[in-house]
């Protein structure tokens, strides 16, 4: 029963006129915020959080987190019509989503991002309510080891993503994960790889790679190709049909509750779960031929398992005070600067506060929804300007996108560079996604890898103690080897129903 009346208090909070307002207010400028390349909703929260300071605490925090998943879904726009990511987590959604609008179909691209987004998010949000304390609880169990195990489970999406050359698909993963070795070795502090030039103490940076691989590289690729005419959609194309529903309906609460599970784990993060969401739909689809070519699976997939891991990263945050991502981490500030801290006693000590925020997530996802899919034939129309007038402003956008992460002019040389290179590996059909990929894991995998050593006192045989850590090992292995173990397995009993 204190559920329920807790539920209540909560949406009576959320649901005050000035509460609403700066809910709105928040989903509004996220989404504008998520358009711009190289922002995110990190920078995002960061940026405009001075702005909350003369607001009421459950006001700031409300605001603060309408910017957060609303800047999620802003990035999915510019993924699905110039390939574009705005943000690390919706890189995925570029692999099917710009396919999808190269082939006249960015209305249901951008409507099934939106309607994905928001039924993972409900779902992960009614688990957040009713289960965050267990959650929490389970999180405490993933430490270094099971995280180290994790990401070498997400390691192994890396077949999926490989296309029709698996070797391609490693070596851009290992190109991917020799990058994060740039700069300063985590545990000792010395230089690697930077040759003396100043400019890589700091690594290389994920989103001007991201820019340059997708933005820049697909602009340059496009008008080596020649004049590409603008996209002649009709209205009637925009629109969902009751077959794409059938399609993806599945892929959303599978790929939503393997998001909401990653979330929860602290410093997992959303691209990890968008990563291994599109990889879940992937192997379970009845049309993996689809992949990479603008399946419809392949954009819900990794926006409801985004969705649902930005709900999920909230868990360790408000039970334990642990930011379960970039975003949750400048959020976290948010409420030590308005006084309040987060951990086991603030739902004691705070639940007008704390049921009163998780209250405006329903809110704001349904505010969300209402404001963009009316506007996705807008949004789409885009594409029918011609081409010669939308590569200039992709440019413009992404050097400025790449200029704003750091505010100097190293990001817009990288994202430049990462341009070229892209340009030459869809030149010559080198998978992107594993080189991303590579890039996400390979520093967490390092990281977490030195952590568990140091726990080991430097040795490694401590994962053999943790079963957790065993059991991601297995099913890492068993993804792996399991589809030749069986099509040996199959060959064995031919032969012996023959010898028979």
């Amino acid at each position: 029963m204190d559920f329920f009346s807790h539920l209540i208090t909560g949406f009576g909070t959320a649901l005050s006129p000035m509460n609403l307002l700066y809910c709105f207010i928040g989903v509004l400028l996220g989404t504008v915020i998520g358009l711009l390349p190289g922002l995110g909703s990190a920078t995002g929260v960061a940026l405009l959080l001075p702005l909350t300071l003369t607001l009421s605490p459950i006001t700031a925090l409300i605001m603060l987190a309408g910017i957060y998943y609303g800047a999620q879904y802003g990035a999915t726009i510019t993924s699905v019509l110039i390939a574009t990511p705005g943000d690390s987590a919706s890189v995925v959604t570029a692999i099917d989503g710009y396919p999808m609008a190269r082939q006249g179909r960015a209305g249901p691209a951008l409507a099934i991002g939106a309607v994905s987004s928001f039924v993972s998010g409900i779902t992960s949000l009614i688990l957040l309510m009713a289960l965050a304390p267990v959650f929490a609880s389970l999180a405490l169990h993933f430490g270094p080891p099971e995280i180290c195990a994790l990401i070498v489970l997400g390691f192994t999406s890396i077949v999926g993503f490989s296309g029709t050359s698996r070797i391609k698909g490693l070596a851009m993963a290992t190109f991917g994960v020799a990058i994060t070795t740039i700069g300063l070795d985590p545990q000792s502090g010395s230089t690697r790889f930077t040759f003396g030039f100043i400019n890589l103490f700091g690594g290389i940076g994920f989103l001007p790679v991201v820019i340059g691989l997708f933005a820049v590289a697909e602009v340059l690729h496009q008008v080596r190709s020649g004049k590409v005419e603008p996209i002649r959609t009709r209205f009637r194309d925009m629109i969902l049909k009751r077959e794409d529903w059938r399609r993806y309906r599945t892929t959303i609460f599978s790929s939503g509750l393997l998001g909401f599970f990653i979330g929860v784990l602290p410093g997992a993060g959303a691209t990890l779960a968008s990563f291994l969401g599109y990889d879940l739909a992937r192997h379970f689809s009845k049309h993996k031929s689809e992949f990479g070519k603008g399946a419809i699976e392949g954009v819900a997939a990794p926006e409801a398992a985004n969705s649902a891991a930005v709900n999920g990263s909230f868990v360790p945050t408000l039970t334990l005070g642990i930011p379960g991502s970039g975003t949750t981490a400048v959020l976290l500030g948010a409420f030590i600067v308005f006084g309040i801290q987060p951990g086991p006693l603030l739902f004691t000590n705070e639940p007008d506060l704390v049921w009163g925020l998780m209250a405006s997530f329903f809110i704001g996802s349904v505010i969300l929804l209402l404001l963009n899919l009316p506007l996705v034939p807008l949004f789409a129309s885009i594409l029918r300007f011609r081409y010669e007038l939308i590569y200039p402003c992709i440019l413009f956008l992404s050097f400025i996108g790449a200029y704003a992460i750091e505010n100097r002019m190293w990001g817009v040389w990288l994202a430049l560079a990462f341009g070229i290179i892209g340009y030459f590996m869809k030149r010559y059909d080198y998978p992107t996604a594993p080189l991303i990929l590579g890039i996400v894991l390979g520093g967490m995998f390092e990281k977490t890898l030195i952590q568990t050593s140091s726990m080991g006192g430097g040795d490694l045989t401590i994962f053999l103690d943790r079963p957790i850590a065993m059991i991601l090992f297995a099913l890492a292995a068993l993804i792996l080897y399991g589809p030749r173990l069986s099509k040996a397995y199959r060959k064995i009993r031919k032969l012996s129903a023959k010898k028979a």
